[in-house]
């Protein structure tokens, strides 16, 4: 369905982008970029879905990068307001989906109380992505029956580091995928142990999910900080622990499709 623009009142979409592979987006979430007046979207967004934009629409970058922003939530609140205010149609484009680690909530709620419509249109998430394109099955019959999101850092303002139910989580017998924990990586590490997680449970690192250059490492507790530094992994990546981490030498399918582009570039 395609935007119209002879409305006078507009709208917000909060649209989720997907992980990162443009063929990943919805149908509902390209239609909408196509269509939209104004598009505010985040650092993870992939820069070619913002090549599907109408001539004159308008992009404004809230981007913010790990541990280092410099463009503030409040900021980004305004400016779907304003353009919405204004008579515009609005994509607020997040990436993965909006409503999972992505602050859709807040930004809805901020337009319901400013009286803006908006919609929620959701995207595949980066969990599942990296499971999928790593070989990763995030539950199996077998192994995991339960699947538990974690964040994987905390606010600035927090000084008491992550403040989980280490016990807990050391005893869920199923997979946890922690979201932005890489820079946390030896404390997640190192508490799941200490609060009675086996050392070596598996535990794999996947960054760029879905793209291209996507890199996959997989170990135990008690190695993956070491792995991780020796492959420089980066941002933005998800820690994936549990017994499905195994599958992934068995499944990991993208590894192929890695090769052959590699072999096109050489």
């Amino acid at each position: 369905m395609k935007l119209v623009n002879a409305t006078a009142k507009g709208k917000v979409y909060i649209t989720g982008a997907g992980p990162g592979d443009p063929n990943l987006l919805t149908l509902r979430a390209k239609s909408l970029v196509e269509s939209a007046d104004v598009i505010v979207y985040d650092n993870l967004v992939n820069p070619a879905i913002l090549d599907w934009a109408k001539p004159g629409a308008e992009k404004i970058f809230a981007g913010k990068l790990p541990y280092c922003s410099t463009v503030t939530q409040e900021t980004i609140h305004l400016w779907p307001l304003d353009h919405a205010r204004a008579g515009k149609q609005v994509v607020r484009l997040k990436g993965g989906d909006p409503l999972l680690f992505g602050r859709g909530g807040e930004e809805a709620v901020f337009l319901r109380e400013h009286g803006i419509d908006f919609e929620i249109v959701p995207g595949v998430s980066s969990s599942l992505a990296a499971g999928a394109y790593a070989g990763i099955p995030l539950t199996h019959r077998n192994d995991a029956q339960m699947l538990l999101f974690v964040t994987g850092h905390t606010q600035r303002s927090n000084k008491t580091g992550l403040d989980f139910d280490w016990p807990m989580l050391a005893k869920f017998a199923g997979t946890i995928v922690f979201y932005m924990g890489v820079r946390n990586l030896e404390q997640i590490a190192t508490r799941l142990v200490e609060a009675g997680m086996p050392a070596g449970s598996l535990i794999a690192l996947v960054e760029n999910a879905s793209l291209p250059q996507q890199k996959t490492i997989a170990g135990t507790l008690a190695d993956i900080v070491d792995r991780a530094r020796e492959e420089v992994i980066g941002t933005p990546a998800l820690i994936i622990v549990g017994e499905v981490v195994k599958y992934h030498q068995q499944i990991n399918w993208f590894a192929g499709i890695q090769a052959q582009l590699k072999q096109q570039i050489a």
